[in-house]
């Protein structure tokens, strides 16, 4: 999915010659293309990634259209006030592309885990978050996002889905019609969350647009159960305020199953951590079936 995002900043930085790309030491490799093409468009900073952000709300008060790419924790969490006030105030238009989250770099300890990441951009005005399933689909997203006018957060991820779905406009496509509950799968969680729903009379709808969720489609597609479900690949209970929001001209019962919100002291790869959060496909129908039998 990285590999794919960059080669796609890459095709973006050829065609546009708006376009700034600002790193922090991280796919360097991948983005070498575009600096052989124009290097003064590309600014490295090293591993100083508030003055990425910095750079790159210059950029784009001088009318370009900035590109920034580094591992989540470094790019949401530690420039997050440059993010708020450099683009979510003065409404400016960027292109935020990370890797590494929730907790792919989890060998690394918690220093590069980012779980929290969509949630605290969540808090910024006008602030667009896509989280794709796939490498396709991340691909497609920068080409889209990329001279939208606005702000946008995209999350690439190790895990990936094993199927391409038609994705509906707005961000949320159902996939399956179901009157038990209703399951949102975000993302790479959609994969696992169909098997664990093997024999269970379930609506699945598919979100690879989280800020803002496309709100319409979920009142629209919704099961008539009030149990609702939405499995997410970072900090449980991101997206419980959109959800309820959409859906509070009806009675529901809203389940969040994501990273639990606490410190992780084990290292670990992350198919080790996804078992020990419920975030497989086993936990995740543990938590469908107790929600059911609740």
């Amino acid at each position: 999915m990285r590999d794919a995002a960059c080669a796609a900043i890459v095709d973006r930085f050829r065609e546009d010659r708006r376009t700034a790309l600002v790193l922090a030491d991280i796919s360097l490799d991948r983005l070498e293309p575009a600096f052989r093409h124009d290097p003064s468009r590309v600014v490295n900073v090293g591993i100083m990634e508030q003055t990425a952000v910095g750079v790159a709300a210059g950029f784009a008060l001088e009318g370009f259209r900035p590109i920034v790419h580094t591992l989540a924790p470094f790019l949401v969490e530690r420039p997050f006030e440059q993010l708020k006030l450099g683009f979510g105030y003065h409404r400016q238009e960027g292109l935020f592309v990370s890797a590494g989250a929730s907790y792919d770099y989890s060998k690394c300890g918690l220093t590069h885990h980012a779980p929290g990441d969509v949630a605290a951009l969540a808090t910024i005005p006008g602030m667009e978050g896509i989280v794709p399933g796939t490498a396709r689909e991340a691909a497609d997203a920068v080409r889209r996002s990329h001279g939208n006018g606005r702000a946008t957060y995209l999350r690439t991820s190790v895990s990936e889905n094993s199927t391409e779905w038609e994705l509906a406009p707005g961000g949320l496509t159902k996939l399956r019609t179901g009157a038990a509950l209703t399951v949102v799968a975000v993302g790479p969680m959609l994969d696992r969350t169909l098997a664990a729903l093997d024999g269970i009379d379930a609506t699945v709808l598919y979100a690879t647009t989280v800020l803002p969720l496309d709100a319409a489609s979920l009142v629209a597609e919704a099961a008539p159960a009030t149990d609702v479900l939405v499995v997410e690949p970072f900090a449980e209970g991101t997206l419980a305020a959109q959800v309820s929001a959409a859906l509070s001209h009806r009675p529901i019962r809203l389940v969040s199953h994501g990273v639990p919100r606490e410190v992780f002291p084990r290292y670990g790869t992350v198919e080790d951590h996804d078992r020990a959060h419920g975030l497989d496909a086993r936990g995740i129908r543990e938590r469908v079936l107790a929600l059911l039998a609740a």
